[in-house]
């Protein structure tokens, strides 16, 4: 065989083998997830389209102990070969998830999605957890609340899960003198966790529901989130005020671009996605 006929066939094995070690790469990237098999204790609707999750995981306390900060995540996947695992944040706060051993999640039902044959499982269906991830909500920032009086927390769907761990874990709402969440839903049938929002106002944090889509009976904020926030008179002081952000991208994105020009500091506005 002539050297100019043996030139392709060099660069196509050359080729297939470095798609080989690609391919056997990517497994070896895979096979690095710790999966845990667990059980489901709840599944039940929060709101229009988002369900309640809670996962048993009282005998596997690594599972607990790696979960340590608000605003953490997990990878969950169900036993269907067919679907890809998913990215959830977890909803109930560290101390919830140690002394009761489960997790909980607020999941969106999206058709044709991992999350959609998730919430169609039930009670005693096994699925399968990484361990939690991610550096969560660094409140540290924003600490102590006697420097930090204000917080400005927002939230849109399903974002508002993470902010409901962080709500409850405790980051000293009630020795602020300004702590505001700005919640933002289609309409009251798509905003979930108002049967909290007693506990959560008295814990020391001013509720602002913010619906795009009302009925004609609202009275409160109408349209985004991030126009209700510009819209409201905005008295606090930009060296004290911190602010944790949880939703969609362009929400996130036209609040910051306001707390900057406010003159608050980037690296005291928290963010999850």
């Amino acid at each position: 065989m002539t050297l100019s006929r043996l030139k392709p066939l060099r660069r196509l094995s050359h080729h297939l083998h470095r798609r080989s070690l690609a391919l056997t790469a990517a497994a070896v990237r895979q096979d690095t997830t710790h999966w845990t098999q667990t059980p489901l204790v709840k599944v039940t609707p929060a709101a229009e389209s988002l369900f309640h999750i809670s996962v048993d995981i009282s005998d596997y306390p690594e599972l607990a102990t790696s979960y340590t900060k608000a605003g953490q995540y997990l990878q969950l996947r169900l036993h269907d070969p067919r679907t890809r695992p998913a990215f959830f944040a977890i909803a109930s706060p560290p101390s919830i998830t140690a002394s009761e051993g489960v997790f909980e999640f607020l999941v969106k039902s999206i058709p044709g999605s991992t999350a959609e044959l998730l919430c169609g499982l039930q009670k005693g269906d096994v699925v399968e957890l990484s361990p939690a991830m991610g550096k969560g909500f660094d409140i540290d920032r924003i600490s102590p609340p006697e420097n930090y009086q204000t917080v400005l927390i927002f939230a849109t769907g399903s974002g508002i899960s993470p902010i409901r761990s962080l709500i409850e874990a405790g980051f000293g709402a009630d020795r602020r003198s300004d702590v505001r969440l700005y919640y933002g839903a289609r309409n009251l049938h798509r905003m979930a966790y108002q049967e909290r929002f007693k506990d959560w106002e008295s814990s020391g944090v001013n509720i602002v529901p913010v619906l795009s889509q009302p009925d004609d009976s609202w009275i409160g904020e109408r349209g985004y989130v991030q126009a209700a926030f510009a819209r409201a008179k905005r008295t606090f002081s930009p060296r004290s005020t911190g602010a944790v952000l949880c939703g969609h991208k362009q929400m996130a994105e036209e609040v910051t671009s306001v707390l900057v020009s406010d003159g608050v500091s980037s690296e005291k506005i928290l963010k999850n996605f």
